[in-house]
């Protein structure tokens, strides 16, 4: 099975870049001086790894605000860069241990800016009846908002009102603004920053949000598209070719879709009718990745659709975007594993594959700071700053809520394989999805697939260019004719130094056999230790350092270091199939564990102790000719 333990070269292709801009080697960010170094410089085997949040949000952000956030663009990028920033109005302050290299603040698209006109007195929005209780800090506000913002949806508020929240002389100045403080902060080399927004489709609380990034700022639209004009996903890809034909280079990204009840990976157009190639080539040619995990959760898979799957129950999130702990009643169409061999299924009827997407972590913070450093949570809205409030709420916040906030996961990260760190370097690797998710760690995690590849190529000094020359890095396609191999994977991942050590790497395939029904299988590949699977081919559980009494954990067990070629022994040339790797760590404190023991507190019954943080890499698919 290729499960042996293998140390990695870092001149074997897992090159390294530091998360710090402040380390960062200024030579190598200066511009080639002839055109074969300029080629070298961009050989996709000198490709380094770098880690980064593109869905953030601050007080511009109208449920930010409303739930204590105080932060601007500004102060995003400042966090993310090193500094400490204030995020609510209780006093703590926020700092990442480990900078980050990229950063974009991506603000609702909806009432752009309208709160913060709220503030000033003798605004048009100040004076709105609905402005008392926006600025009001009565928990119970967010319940008010999301009213506001359904009523906003279904066009029940009257006209002045209407008039107000949507002007569009705020969304331009708001919108400007941002632009302009991501262009302050972006420094070639050392420090990525993107313009960019949330198009914020949610149907009856069913989540269908979207990113959008701009590859750069020389062509953009005054104002960002809402969901007021139509929540329809087909709506947003109709604008964004728009956008593309007046100049700009654009893509956006499905939202975590554990919430959509449904809806996000649904095989229907928005209106319930049937799909066909001109939407699945929109979906295609607009949306390239899909975020699988965040603070609301994982949605990778669900134990109900992967019940042989001993780590599928991994930050479950099971909850529609309602104020109230709405539970959803659908999960098929929400979770990513299934939708990639939904994909092969669409793609075998001849109408090509709408769900190719690569992945990526990532944060949903409306603080304008992270919080996927577990030690470090800080929660996702400013009242959360307090472990009391996060572990019980606020006295007169709605039993949904608390339940809600109780039950969020500590967020991700964005990691990807580029050719530097600029804005045309991230969003390239992006675009052709060379990345990969974490769920906060900063594991570095690479893969290749081929026909032709070799336990030799994994060992060797050049592993990297033998990647891209013999096979496809993740997020690549393999095509194969009857009589065809089964392809090999090249699979090497590294701890973060300042995380857990690993615990195994892991395959997970999903297929369709000759009659079109739908399988997925994972397998173990690689581990720390000398363990071997059971009767049942289950791998034993590295074991669990925790002491929950301390909230501590010990590196004793697992490897800083795994990697291995891997040969599907299961494979068929005529089936369509796609794989994906995951990687875990050994057993740490959950973020809640580390507030209950801070605040002296017995740790929660109805919530994980530890868990194993991981990384995906982006799918490889193949496709028989």
């Amino acid at each position: 099975m290729g499960s042996r333990f293998r140390a990695l070269t870092m001149a074997g292709g897992l090159a390294l870049a530091a998360c710090s801009p402040a380390k960062q080697d200024k030579a190598k960010t200066t511009a080639p001086k002839t055109a074969a170094e300029a080629a070298s410089a961009r050989a996709p085997s000198g490709r380094k790894a770098y880690f980064g949040a593109v869905h953030v949000h601050t007080s511009i952000s109208f449920d930010g605000f409303t739930l204590g956030t105080r932060t601007m663009p500004e102060d995003a990028y400042r966090w993310a860069r090193g500094e400490a920033i204030e995020p609510g109005m209780n006093g703590v302050k926020n700092q990442v241990q480990t900078p980050l290299d990229f950063y974009m603040v991506s603000e609702h698209s909806e009432m752009l800016g309208v709160f913060q006109e709220m503030q000033r007195p003798g605004t048009a929005a100040s004076k709105l009846p609905i402005a008392k209780r926006v600025l009001s800090s009565d928990p119970a506000v967010a319940a008010a908002v999301t009213e506001i913002f359904g009523d906003l949806n279904a066009g029940k508020l009257d006209p002045a009102t209407m008039n107000v929240l949507l002007d569009p002389a705020i969304g331009r100045s708001t919108w400007r603004t941002i632009v302009d403080v991501a262009d302050k902060y972006y420094e070639p080399g050392k420090f990525t920053t993107f313009a960019g927004f949330e198009w914020t489709s949610s149907p009856e609380n069913r989540n269908m949000h979207r990113v959008v990034m701009f590859r750069d700022t020389k062509v953009l639209p005054d104002l960002p598209l809402s969901t007021i004009e139509s929540q329809d996903p087909e709506t947003l890809w109709k604008w964004m070719d728009t956008q593309r034909a007046r100049g700009s280079v654009l893509m956006a990204m499905g939202h975590n879709g554990n919430s959509s009840d449904g809806r996000m990976f649904e095989q229907v157009k928005f209106d319930g009718s049937p799909i066909d190639t001109g939407w699945v080539a929109a979906r295609s040619r607009n949306e390239k990745l899909y975020e699988l995990t965040q603070i609301k959760g994982t949605s990778e898979t669900h134990p109900s659709l992967s019940p042989n799957d001993e780590f599928a129950d991994f930050e479950i999130w099971d909850y529609t975007i309602s104020a109230e702990a709405e539970r959803p009643k659908v999960r098929t169409a929400s979770y990513a594993r299934q939708a990639l061999v939904d994909g092969l299924a669409v793609e075998a009827r001849g109408l090509g594959n709408p769900f190719k997407v690569g992945f990526y972590g990532d944060n949903d913070t409306h603080t304008a700071a992270g919080s996927h450093e577990e030690f470090n949570y800080t929660g996702k809205f400013g009242v959360e700053m307090l472990p009391g409030v996060r572990l019980a709420g606020l006295p007169g916040m709605p039993a949904g809520q608390v339940k809600q906030i109780r039950e969020f996961g500590s967020g991700g990260l964005a990691g990807v394989w580029a050719d530097e760190n600029t804005r045309e370097g991230i969003y390239d690797a992006m675009y052709r999805r060379e990345t990969f998710a974490t769920s906060g760690s900063y594991i570095r995690l690479r893969m290749f697939g081929g026909f032709g590849l070799t336990r030799a190529d994994l060992d060797a000094a050049d592993f990297a260019a033998r990647g891209y020359q013999k096979g496809v890095p993740m997020g690549g396609d393999l095509k194969g004719a009857p009589g065809t191999p089964a392809p090999t994977f090249l699979v090497r991942a590294l701890k973060d130094a300042k995380s857990a050590n690993l615990d195994r790497i892991q395959i997970v395939k999903g297929w369709i056999d000759t009659v079109g029904q739908k399988h997925e299988k994972v397998f173990d590949v690689a581990w720390a230790g000398e363990r071997k699977p059971g009767p049942n081919g289950k791998l034993p559980p590295i074991g669990n350092t925790v002491d929950l009494k301390t909230a501590t954990y010990t590196n004793s067990i697992g490897a800083a270091e795994l990697a291995v070629a891997w040969t599907d022994p299961e494979f068929k040339p005529g089936e369509r199939a796609v794989y994906y790797a995951r990687v875990l760590e050994i057993p740490t404190p959950r973020w809640s564990t580390y507030d209950s023991v801070r605040l002296g507190k017995a740790l929660p019954k109805d919530l994980p102790h530890t868990i194993q943080e991981r990384a995906w890499s982006s799918p490889i698919w193949y496709t028989p000719s």
